[in-house]
């Protein structure tokens, strides 16, 4: 990584939304699908979907802070899922669908508190924000298939329905 590059873990329920939405924002270098928050080394998608590993789906994020600040990252996330809803985002529910922030740095912790008590000041949700954060312990890939599912499976049902519209949001953020 380069002196401007930093990494942050996303979730946002299914990591196939998370991911395509961040591969779409200007400044963002990379986007893997994985695993975070559990205490099972080496997760498959088979354990994490038990619900039993306390694994997140989530994303690693690589961005260029000079080109994309991580408060405008934080907002996206924020505004294209529903981090008021505890462990679980439309039709997915169980823990590893919950919302939350895997930070990697004390600096990056300040501002996830700053832009969520902004988020609340601004009454941007009725009701409270659930979303976890916590700093990164590990991160753990997703199987291969995981990976660019949206661009691999545009048509893909799921995508269709639960994808384009967060899509659809995240268009109207980027303005």
């Amino acid at each position: 990584m380069t002196m401007n590059n930093e990494e942050i873990v996303l979730a946002g329920g299914c990591f196939w939304c998370t991911e395509e939405i961040f591969l779409r924002v200007p400044g963002v270098l990379d986007v893997v699908s994985g695993y975070s928050g559990g205490d099972t080394e080496y997760p498959s998608y088979e354990d994490v979907s038990t619900g039993n590993t306390n694994h997140a789906e989530c994303v690693k994020v690589t961005f260029d802070s000079s080109k994309i600040k991580l408060e405008k990252l934080l907002l996206i996330f924020f505004k294209t899922h529903n981090p008021t809803t505890l462990n679980y985002q439309g039709n997915d529910y169980g823990t590893q669908y919950r919302s939350a922030i895997f930070y990697t740095t004390e600096n990056q912790r300040a501002i996830i508190q700053k832009v969520i008590d902004k988020i609340k000041d601004e009454n941007i949700y009725e009701n409270n924000i659930v979303t976890e954060v916590l700093p990164l312990k590990n991160f753990y890939r997703a199987e291969d298939y995981h990976q660019k599912f949206y661009r691999k499976n545009p048509n893909y049902g799921y995508c269709s329905v639960v994808i384009n519209p967060k899509l659809d949001k995240l268009k109207e953020l980027l303005v």
